[in-house]
């Protein structure tokens, strides 16, 4: 099929910044769709018909001009394919149906008047997502380039930062990066005086911190201290050795069965920002622990079911990797999460009860994998001396479907 989609990126210099490429698709296309703003660059010369984008937002009316024989055109900011329509389009045409002819991205724009390498920084967006998503990219020493929802987002990221011991950091918004409006404001998150900022705008963050403050650690086996929870937690090594067992890879859904306060959907999360979770919890102290939990450590898009397993499990997207902490014991958990699972998957389960212990020792008899017996001590004082106490052991059950 030939190519009867041109997707234009524009900047904030409008059509004066277009390249004479953009500008002879614009002039030959019987209508071009995109945002008012975007819309209101082009000039009465134009002959096209101007389609708004709808609300909500939808690619219907674009869609439909790939039969009408015509060339049309979408207007999009900066770089289309850099969390914009570009990528979206992308996912529903063939390649030869469309093109795309990108401006600089508000992101070089932003490193270009910082003077950022823009390989070393971290871009973040936080359109259509929670800002207590930014705080798993947050560790010091780390430039962060965030993409602001509105104009409200400085404040908000401002606030995030201070209360999570990252006050020293210096952040710098753009308002309209290349436009004749462009402005600059300089502040340290902790003294942040601008409650609103012009709703177009870029957050660029040095994450700095207090002495002895580095934000959580990259690899899994947070400290305990991180969480809170009524004593339902998954210890911080036991945790790292489920971590490493569960494995998880770029995209993949995790199950956390009986997730007790998130811990292990959460470290899941944590280890790529493509990682996806479902918690499946059925007590309601232990589901606010887990809310609490998801945004103070960086991943509020953890889904929370709020029921028991297995009958919670129904409708839910087949997982690659599931752990079953909580419940172990409770009847036809295992069958159905394994019942569920993608082949090739891996099933995780930890007991520390004999009760427990049988289902998985049962388990691994009709269904083979791997069984291990996890034992810890920890030095604890004894009168005027130290002595080693036990924690108790934790039975480990990993099988891989297929």
């Amino acid at each position: 099929m030939s190519t009867w989609l041109t997707v234009v990126g524009i900047g904030e210099d409008g059509w004066h910044g277009l390249s004479r490429e953009a500008r002879r698709a614009l002039m030959r296309a019987a209508s071009i769709h995109g945002g008012e703003r975007h819309l209101a660059f082009l000039p009465a010369r134009i002959a096209a018909r101007r389609i708004a984008w709808p609300s909500p937002f939808s690619l219907d009316a674009v869609l439909a001009e790939r039969t009408s024989g015509a060339q049309a055109c979408v207007l999009a900011s900066g770089d289309p394919m850099f969390f914009g329509v570009g990528a979206t389009l992308a996912r529903e045409l063939s390649p030869d149906e469309m093109r795309v002819i990108p401006a600089a991205s508000s992101l070089s724009l932003a490193a270009a008047r910082l003077h950022w390498a823009l390989q070393d920084a971290r871009c973040v967006s936080l359109v259509g997502r929670p800002v207590a998503s930014l705080l798993a990219h947050a560790f010091r020493g780390e430039r962060l380039l965030v993409l602001s929802a509105d104009g409200a987002t400085p404040a908000a990221i401002a606030a995030l930062l201070t209360a999570h011991g990252f006050g020293a950091s210096r952040m710098t918004v753009f308002e309209h990066l290349g436009g004749a409006n462009e402005r600059r404001i300089d502040e340290r998150a902790d003294d942040w005086r601008e409650p609103l900022v012009a709703a177009l705008n870029l957050v660029a963050i040095e994450c700095r911190t207090h002495a002895g403050h580095a934000g959580p650690p990259l690899t899994p086996g947070l400290p305990d201290d991180m969480y809170r929870h009524d004593g339902q937690l998954t210890k911080r090594d036991v945790r790292a050795i489920t971590l490493a067992r569960l494995a998880p890879q770029p995209g993949e859904l995790l199950w956390d069965v009986g997730a007790g306060c998130g811990s292990i959907g959460i470290e899941w999360m944590r280890a790529h920002p493509s990682c996806r979770a479902i918690a499946i919890e059925a007590n309601e102290t232990r589901q606010r622990l887990i809310e609490h939990n998801r945004d103070a450590l960086g991943v509020p898009a953890l889904r929370l079911v709020k029921g028991e397993a297995p009958g919670a499990l129904d409708g839910l997207a087949a997982p690659d990797a599931v752990f079953v902490g909580g419940g172990v014991t409770a009847a036809g958990v295992l069958d159905a999460c394994w019942t569920r699972l993608r082949q090739g998957g891996r099933l995780i389960a930890n007991a520390v009860t004999l009760q427990g212990e049988a289902v998985l020792v049962d388990w691994h008899a009709r269904h083979g994998g791997e069984l291990t017996r996890i034992a810890l001590a920890h030095a604890e004082p004894l009168g005027s001396f130290d002595t080693w106490r036990q924690a108790l052991p934790i039975t480990l059950l990993v099988s891989r479907k297929g």
